[in-house]
């Protein structure tokens, strides 16, 4: 599984990756216009992300904005729903308008900070990522 971690937080994003390594190979980056960047270049390459971890609030681009990007651009290429990347939306806020925005969007899930590992299994296990 190819995976793609946005995050700023360099304790969330260390966590995120030390556990994800397990289900596959993880790219890190640390605001908006890098996970953007990510994607574009995993399309590219004809090696997209199969799972897309993004912080909804990070610099320079919120994931909420990326996540319309990614989903804009998988509908510009004609990639089927079944074949998008899976979204988790990770945040520490509790606000419910931006992960509201998210699900209308398109996110898969949403994980509350800090994570629960066991609870973010059960989500992989759903999106049928492991």
């Amino acid at each position: 599984m190819k995976i793609l971690i946005a995050e700023d937080d360099l304790t969330s994003r260390k966590f995120l990756f030390k556990f994800l390594s397990q289900y596959g190979e993880c790219d890190l980056v640390v605001d908006g216009l890098e996970a953007l960047e990510a994607y574009m270049i995993s399309v590219k390459d004809d090696k997209p992300y199969d799972l897309i971890c993004l912080d909804i609030m990070m610099p320079k681009v919120d994931g909420v904005k990326v996540l319309q990007n990614i989903r804009n651009l998988e509908i510009k290429k004609g990639i089927l729903p079944e074949n998008r990347a899976k979204v988790i939306m990770t945040t520490a806020l509790a606000e419910t308008q931006f992960v509201q925005k998210a699900f209308d969007i398109g996110c898969n899930a949403y994980a509350a900070k800090p994570i629960d590992i066991e609870k973010f299994k059960e989500v992989l296990q759903k999106l049928s990522l492991i």
